[in-house]
Parts: structure tokens; C-alpha cells; sequence
């Protein structure tokens, strides 16, 4: 017979203050804009359009950086 082995715990996560989740939300917002952003520039033919994907990743790089200091 098998002893009956109980699943650890999880440990628990840092208590964050709502200010801190709503900056962790915007960051994670703000990556995945910017992973969205790379993926179009990435397919894009047209230079005018791959332009303004550049100054909009270069905008949301500058959102992020704010946002870790």
C-alpha cells in the first residue's frame, strides 16, 4: 500500500499593494503591445509604416523604462 503523500503547500506570494499590481498590470500591458509591435515590424514591407512601428517601439521601450524606475 502507498502512504498518502500531501501536495506541498504553495508557498505564498509577496503581498503586492494595489499600486504595485497596477503598475505590474501596465508593464505587462506594455510588453505585450511591445511584442505586438516587433512581430508587425517584423512582416512589414512598407518603410513609411515600418517608421511609426519604430517611434511607437521606441515610445512604449521609453513607458517601460519609467515604469522599472
Amino acid at each position: 500500500m502507498e502512504e498518502s503523500v500531501a501536495p506541498e503547500p504553495a508557498k505564498p506570494r509577496a503581498q503586492l499593494t494595489p499600486e504595485e499590481q497596477q503598475r505590474r498590470q501596465k508593464r505587462d500591458d506594455l510588453m505585450l503591445s511591445r511584442s505586438h509591435v516587433v512581430q508587425q515590424l517584423a512582416e512589414s514591407n512598407n518603410e513609411r509604416y515600418s517608421a511609426l512601428l519604430r517611434r511607437t517601439l521606441a515610445e512604449l521601450d521609453a513607458q517601460i523604462a519609467e515604469l522599472a524606475a
